[in-house]
């Protein structure tokens, strides 16, 4: 083989799959514990929205986020920021992970099966008689409060354990050079458990269909899908154990020296925490990133999922359909992992990469509200094609939501956990704490309060002109901060190379 024809080889392999051999040591590991901290949160988010927009409504979401979901992230981070200063990165691990495994287990054995006992009927009707008729949803969500709980879980599952827990770890082990080539492929390990855990949630959610009528099928249903959640639970910390044993041992693959340069250790108390991330404009305009996507995602979402709850009213048909569109995300997302998302980032560069999700969240946008609103002016031609105007609003959802979140997961994600690596260690744990889980959270209830005022004055049929406006305008914001945020992170991280590196990329023997 010529030398041009070695080279043309090697710049194919590398594009397809930039990892040299003895590397795969430490990706697959990570690689496989990302993909079950991304089963399961497929799982929970299915379920969770399943859960409350069958029995509360999609009305009830706005204020879950809000009521809910925010206090509790502040809760959490409270307790997180104390334990950090007084348990091992380890420890901190187990001790926050294992809490969320045995909620999911005991709800499905004890707390569900004793739903109706349990559920305040008559407290929560005096409640909703005393609030606007658009506020219905907050009773519904306190009539419905074991659901309540599981949602807020279930949302910080997403924040905890996948932004926090595994990209903090992801990033602590983790150099640059090698985030380039790893974040990528990481991500794989996410949208191949969006192929499994789809069909696994149509699976045990079509099993209504063999049971007698006089059977719970959605009780059978959530018993097999809490089941795989706490398996899957088990096997990331089982995971976490062994590369902590294996991998961090092995000086090729981790120098605490190299990776994270050894500076005086500060305990930082939690006002302390803020006013880091107040007074410092690179982790400001992280922050700015994540509550932009925060807001965006779920202004979408709750008016897609209102349209989704009138066609599968059903716990059991609304489950599946959210199997299938949790497996087309995934097929969709590992097409541009493989062909966009780490090419993208080498290629064009950091900055280029960070913006390309806020445009996808742009254009799809506007065709998925433009669709709603003018949807009467297409009966003709909706009719002709043999649909509903019900069933292409829930079909053009999905379309945006599909194209969101592959674009998040391919590009977004790893754009945002790069921009950690070059930040110290108070910044990269406390900071990320910070911003990854209250940030998110105050991203989404953002969304959401915007739409509970909105909601004081109408339905969400009628006010979803506004929150298409208003979702323009966040993006115009979000694309700001990136473009701000790209200034900074390319100072930061112009070093003169190091030693035994050529163009970016380790020397191997």
């Amino acid at each position: 083989m010529s030398q041009g024809t070695k080279q043309e080889f090697g710049k194919w392999r590398s594009f397809f799959w930039p990892v040299h051999g003895f590397e795969l040591k430490k990706l697959l590991p990570m690689f496989l514990m990302f993909f079950f901290i991304s089963f399961n949160y497929t799982i929970l988010r299915d379920t969770k929205d399943t859960l409350i927009v069958t029995a509360a409504g999609a009305e009830a979401l706005p204020f879950l986020k809000s009521f809910g979901v925010v206090p509790a992230a502040i809760i959490f981070m409270i307790i997180f920021s104390k334990l950090s200063n007084v348990l091992s990165k380890e420890n901190l691990f187990y001790v926050t992970l294992l809490p969320f495994i045995i909620f999911f287990g005991l709800f499905a054995t004890f707390m569900y099966p004793a739903r109706e006992s349990l559920m305040p009927i008559e407290s929560a009707a005096t409640f909703r008689s005393y609030l606007p008729g658009g506020w219905v949803g907050l009773a519904a969500a306190y009539e419905n409060w074991m659901y309540s709980i599981f949602y807020i879980l279930a949302e910080l599952w997403g924040s905890v354990v996948l932004s926090l827990l595994f990209w903090g770890f992801a990033n602590q082990i983790t150099r640059v050079i090698e985030a380039k080539r790893f974040y990528s492929l990481f991500g794989l390990g996410a949208n191949l458990a969006l192929l499994v855990s789809g069909p696994a949630i149509v699976y045990v959610s079509d099993i209504r269909k063999t049971l007698p009528a006089d059977v719970d099928a959605w009780q059978i249903s959530l018993n097999y899908l809490m089941t795989m959640v706490v398996i899957a639970g088990l096997a990331v910390m089982a995971i976490y154990w062994w590369i902590n044993r294996n991998v961090l041992t092995d000086t090729r693959f981790y120098e605490p020296a190299v990776v994270n340069p050894k500076k005086k250790k500060t305990k930082m108390s939690l006002s302390d925490s803020f006013k880091f991330i107040f007074t410092s404009k690179y982790i400001l305009c992280l922050a700015m990133l994540v509550i932009a996507y925060g807001i965006c995602i779920n202004l979408v979402e709750i008016t897609w999922k209102s349209q989704l709850k009138i066609q599968y009213p059903n716990p059991n048909d609304y489950s599946s359909f959210m199997g299938w569109f949790s497996f087309c995300t995934g097929a969709v997302t590992i097409l541009m992992m493989l062909f966009v998302g780490g090419n993208l980032i080498r290629w064009k560069g950091w900055g280029f990469a960070a913006m390309v999700t806020p445009v996808v969240l742009l254009i799809t946008g506007i065709g998925f509200f433009s669709f709603v609103i003018f949807r009467d002016n297409l009966a003709g031609v909706i009719a002709a094609i043999g649909s509903t105007p019900l069933f292409l609003a829930v079909m053009f959802g999905a379309a945006q939501n599909i194209m969101s979140k592959s674009a998040k997961y391919s590009l977004f994600d790893p754009t945002k956990e790069m921009a950690y690596i070059p930040l110290d260690e108070d910044s990269k744990v406390k900071g990320k704490a910070a911003v990854d889980v209250v940030g998110a959270r105050l991203g989404k209830s953002g969304g959401s309060m915007i739409q509970m005022s909105l909601l004081a004055f109408g339905t969400l049929a009628t006010i979803t002109p506004y929150i298409g406006v208003i979702l323009m305008i966040v993006i115009v914001g979000w694309l700001y901060a990136a473009r701000s945020l790209n200034k900074q992170f390319l100072s930061l991280t112009a070093a003169p190379k190091a030693d035994g590196e050529i163009n970016n990329e380790p020397v191997t023997s």
